[in-house]
Parts: C-alpha cells; structure tokens; sequence
C-alpha cells in the first residue's frame, strides 16, 4: 500500500524537520518540506496535487474554496496555532477535508511589538547604521515613560501590551469592542469609547485584532488624520487592518511620525513596495511569532495531529 504524502509548507529557515520528531511518521508518512513560496494558486494545485497531508505555516498559503476543488488527493490540512483566516474551513469540511490546529507559544508577538516599538522611538535603525559606518549619537530618540500607549484589541496579545506598558510608565488608552469597565480596570488600562479616541489620544498606537470584514481598512485616511504628528502607528496584526496606499500617503507626507510594521496586505512584501525604502518605516517580515519556541510548539503538535488523524481520532480539530 502506497504511503500517505505530508508537505510542509513556507519552511522559509528550513528548520521544520529539526524542530520536531518528525521520525515517528518516517514508517507511515512520507515527508517533504517546501522552503519557498510556491506560487500562485495554479502552481500551488500542481505541487500539492499528489500530496494527503498538509501543514500550512500560518496564513503564508491561501486554503480557499477554489484551491481545495483542485486538490482531490487531500485529507487532512494541519496549520500552525489555532486560527487560520486564509484556510475556508467550511470548504475543505465539505470535502472530507479534516482541518486540525496547534497550540502556540505565549509572548511572541508582543515581544516583538515592543521591539518594534523601542527601536522606533529610541531611533535604533539610524544609531545602529551609523555606529557600523563610524559615526557616534547621530539622533535624539524619545522615551516611552510618560507617553501614552493606544492599544486597538484587548485580547491576550493586547494584554500583554499593557502589562508591559505600565512597566514602562505609560499611560495605557485602549478600546475593543468587548472591553468592558471591568475588565479596563482589570487590566489598568483607560477604557476608549472609539478607534477614534485612541487614535487622537495615543503617542503610539498599536494594533492587536483579527482580522474580518469588520476590521479590513479600519484604519485609513480619515483616522490616520486624527493621530498627532509625532505619533507612531505599529501594526503586527494582519496588514489589511491599516489602508496601506494611506499610510503610505501619511508616511510620505510626514503626517504622523513613522509606522512600525511587521505584517503587509501583500507577503512577502514586494521588493519595489514604498515600505522598503521609506526613511521612517521600521519593519520586519512577519516575524512575530518566529522564534525557536514557537516554531517547537507549532511543529510538535503538528506531528501529534497527523499520528491522530492516522489512528482515526483527530486532535485540535477546527470547525467552520
């Protein structure tokens, strides 16, 4: 009997097959990590053509309708934490496709919103490039104690945000659609009645929601003319949340301070995109959640849901 076939998806630092045990499926899977963008939809279906078994690395692959009719071979589709916008679940359920997730790391995302955040304010891309040029205290950066910190999203992410924050000094504003006064005062932090008030009140403005229809292009010209001058917006949410041609706009007009940005409506990012060369964008390439214990969570558990899945009682199971 011919043995099932796993591809593991966007292995961009060809480190998947070293951050699990991959070795109890080598009698019962065959294993085969891709470490580049396939493509588009088209050559997607043809690489994954032959493939039973999938783990997709977060959103970098689009799993909807379309793309599932076009892979009759696949029966269980794993991705990495426990929601995956880019998979349409409902579809892939429709076609006998079992969908599972993992667990995740605690942190990430928020540690590497602070250094986002400090290396922006505190001017670190410019120091660091005149240090290596020869160069000594070329700017003046400004301090996060005493500013005021605009957090859109109280989840855990948010949360977190706001620990710190306090930690810091700072003054925390933040809104959600469910953030009661309890939980505000929980969580001591200034409960907003609106994006909008955090936006005009906010030295830094940090993004931390999902993304759905509600929150695409939450922000866009209009808000971002409510932000002060000298603010900085940071988002490591999903790309589409901030209207990116505006920011660009806002960016290159110099009406706000700067954007800290990990994540883009387009990813990889496009090498000729405004971002890359714009004097106050400090970015990383959706590196939010890529450390080595994350990546050992994610990578594990995907292991778990494929020796599940092969004795017929699936774990982490996702529903539309």
């Amino acid at each position: 009997m011919t043995r099932p076939r796993c591809a593991i998806l966007d292995d961009y630092q060809r480190v998947a097959l070293d951050c699990a045990d991959w070795g109890v499926l080598r009698d019962a899977v065959d294993v085969r990590s891709f470490d580049t963008p396939i493509g588009d939809r088209e050559a997607v279906a043809r690489a994954l053509g032959p493939y039973e078994i999938v783990v997709a690395m977060r959103e970098r692959t689009r799993f909807d309708r379309a793309l599932l009719e076009s892979l009759p071979a696949l029966r269980l589709l794993v991705t990495t934490a426990m929601r995956n916008a880019a998979i349409d679940v409902a579809a892939a359920n429709e076609r006998g496709v079992t969908v599972c997730g993992t667990g995740s790391h605690p942190g990430p995302a928020a540690e590497l919103t602070w250094s986002l955040i400090l290396a922006a304010m505190r001017r670190l891309p410019q120091e660091l490039e005149a240090f290596r040029s020869g160069r000594w205290q070329t700017t003046v950066g400004r301090s996060v104690n005493g500013a005021t910190l605009g957090i859109l999203g109280v989840g855990k992410i948010g949360a977190q945000m706001a620990s710190v924050a306090r930690t810091f000094g700072m003054r925390v504003v933040a809104w959600s659609r469910s953030l009661d006064d309890t939980r505000a005062a929980a969580l001591s932090v200034e409960r907003a009645d609106s994006v909008d008030h955090v936006l005009a009140a906010s030295d830094v403005v940090t993004i931390h929601l999902p993304l759905t229809p509600d929150t695409r292009g939450l922000v866009g010209t209009r808000e971002l003319a409510l932000m002060k001058r000298d603010a900085w917006l940071v988002n490591t949410a999903r790309g589409p949340i901030v209207d990116e041609q505006a920011l660009v706009d806002a960016l290159t007009q110099g009406r706000i301070a700067g954007a800290a940005l990990d994540v883009y409506d387009v990813e990889p990012l496009p090498a000729e995109h405004p971002f890359r060369r714009l004097p106050n964008v400090v970015a990383t390439s959706h590196i939010g959640y890529v450390t080595h214990e994350n990546y050992r969570r994610f990578y594990g558990d995907a292991v778990e849901d494929i020796v599940a899945w092969l004795g017929g009682k699936p774990v982490r199971v996702l529903t539309p």
